[in-house]
């Protein structure tokens, strides 16, 4: 294609990959009209979760509360994420139901998550944060689909009422020996009318609140449809105790917090470390497991959001790997369950319009605050409507137009993509992700055996421009250091970025450069493509 040229003003520019996103973050005034009720929505998603976790983990029922609330309060901010959400994980559940029972108890259990922590701290410090760089974008697409659809299957029980199980299983196979089918057969054949009546309500609020009239509107656009549905579906089901008492929802149904009067309760309540099991060698190797999965899983949440961002801000993986073990060891010393960041909660950060790292800390606090003092209250809402909530971020996320776009960017892009979301919907996340990792790297093996890979740049004759010439063939595996270059160009800099010898460039690195492109101006970079085709970014 011609030459394109952007020129742009001087601006602040990231230094490196690991750097801060693009540009100074909006203030706090700036976003606190989208980050609160985004921090709301997240809230209300991340209580029943964090409730759900413990019982499937065997842990104590505050303990993925403490959890969330470390992931908000903390994590938030010592994490480079603008819009990622800590806490929790499901991915994690069934090594803390056999860590525990290895460990002895819960006790020595918070041992080997504080030191899991400290792996994680330590592994920031050494950089291993650039991992995360080497997911192919057809992998993390396949992550999110499967993440949607698991979503959307998973919630169609307490969407009928017919499923006391809730909590964030992600795998096919769940702890009570039901698998995600048959535990929608089971729902449909235990469906309670008033369940089902709620969540159609809550699910054409929802629908609703999407249409443009609404967005337009300016009292409606600042309150999220979230809150009506929590609001108005307690209102219905004490209206159906009333009119129809048969009809209304069964207690089995409801959030479930547990009732705390009292801060004295709250520290009755926790868990502390047993540092007694310090000469167990069976607890460093269970931190070492809690340690490299919780990493694995956070890199890979912050990548899928890091696509999902409107303003396609980069995430400095290094520094997530030091907030995540932050957040673990704090979480482990106050009785909490190991934290990652989540692709659920963030997914429903960002769909409900956040805008800053703010609403992650306001969910945080409101969860606290709801240990402390709203446990009566929220105790009322029907977990179909919350249900009704997730089946949104399911759809968003596994959207048919996806599928349609990953088919017409060929073999390469699609065979990753559906594997990934096959073996994900069948077993769990990170097996998902490395099998989704073997088929993209058979490709790419593939094209390297018929054309070698290098890149260079050299000064331009002119003084202040840089020529970077592309290889014969540039695949994923070089999009952490084309873009790693590309970040560390300072304002006032012209950069040449010249394809014409490239016989071809994968997509995730086109999408890198345009990635790029659409921040050039605000990185004040004066950017000339040569013969480098544009491509749609997902969001765009």
């Amino acid at each position: 294609m011609d030459s394109t040229t952007i020129s742009s003003p001087a601006a602040p520019a990231a230094s490196s990959a690991t750097a801060s996103p693009v540009g100074p973050p909006p203030s706090a005034g700036n976003t606190l009209v989208k980050d609160l009720p985004a921090g709301l929505v997240v809230f209300l998603v991340a209580l029943p979760l964090c409730l759900g976790i413990s019982l499937a983990s065997g842990a104590p029922l505050l303990a993925g509360l403490v959890a969330g609330i470390v992931g908000g309060v903390v994590v938030s901010w010592v994490s480079g994420s603008h819009l990622s959400v800590s806490g929790p994980a499901a991915g994690l559940t069934t090594i803390v139901l056999a860590g525990i029972q290895q460990a002895g108890s819960y006790e020595a259990f918070l041992v080997a998550v504080v030191l899991a922590g400290v792996l994680q701290v330590a592994l920031g410090a050494l950089k291993a944060g650039v991992i995360g760089m080497y997911f192919p974008t057809s992998v993390i697409r396949g992550m999110l689909a499967a993440i949607g659809l698991i979503l959307i299957l998973k919630q169609i029980p307490h969407f009928l009422g017919g499923d006391e199980d809730f909590f964030e299983d992600l795998n096919f196979f769940q702890p009570d020996g039901m698998n995600t089918f048959s535990s929608i057969g089971r729902a449909i054949g235990e469906l309670q009318p008033g369940a089902l009546l709620i969540g159609l309500f809550s699910l054409t609020v929802l629908l609703l609140w999407e249409r443009p009239f609404v967005k337009r509107n300016k009292v409606l656009g600042l309150v999220p449809g979230a809150l009506i549905v929590v609001v108005c579906s307690i209102l219905i089901n004490l209206a159906l105790g009333s009119m129809r008492p048969e009809w209304q929802v069964k207690t089995t149904h409801l959030v479930k917090l547990p009732v705390i009067s009292s801060v004295d309760d709250v520290l009755g309540s926790l868990r502390f470390p047993d540092w007694s099991v310090l000469l167990n060698g069976n607890i460093y190797l269970l931190a070492l497991t809690i340690g490299i999965v919780a990493s694995l899983e956070s890199l890979l949440s912050v990548e899928a959001v890091d696509k999902l961002d409107p303003l396609k801000r980069n995430t400095p993986t290094n520094r997530e790997l030091l907030a995540q073990g932050t957040g673990n060891i704090i979480s482990g010393l106050l009785g909490g369950l190991p934290l990652t960041a989540v692709i659920v909660r963030s997914s429903a950060n960002i769909n409900a319009g956040a805008a800053s790292r703010l609403s992650a800390f306001i969910h945080g606090i409101l969860l606290l605050m709801a240990v402390l003092f709203l446990e009566d209250v929220l105790n009322l809402i029907p977990l179909s409507a919350l249900a009704a909530v997730l089946l949104m971020v399911g759809y968003k996320l596994t959207k048919p137009a996806l599928f349609v776009t990953q088919w017409k960017l060929g073999w390469a892009q699609f065979l990753p993509f559906v594997v990934t979301i096959g073996v994900i919907l069948f077993t769990d996340l990170l097996k998902g992700v490395g099998v989704g990792l073997a088929v993209a790297a058979f490709y790419i093996l593939k094209a390297n055996a018929e054309s070698a890979y290098f890149f260079h740049y050299e000064p331009d004759h002119q003084p202040g421009t840089v020529h970077l010439k592309l290889a014969e063939h540039v695949s994923f595996l070089n999009k952490a250091a084309i873009t790693t270059t590309l970040d560390r160009f300072k304002p006032g800099t012209r950069v040449i970025l010249d394809g014409s010898d490239s016989v071809s460039i994968d997509y995730d690195v086109l999408e890198a450069i345009e990635n790029f492109r659409q921040s050039a101006n605000d990185r004040g970079v004066e950017l000339v493509l040569r013969d480098i085709p544009q491509v749609q970014v997902l969001g765009h």
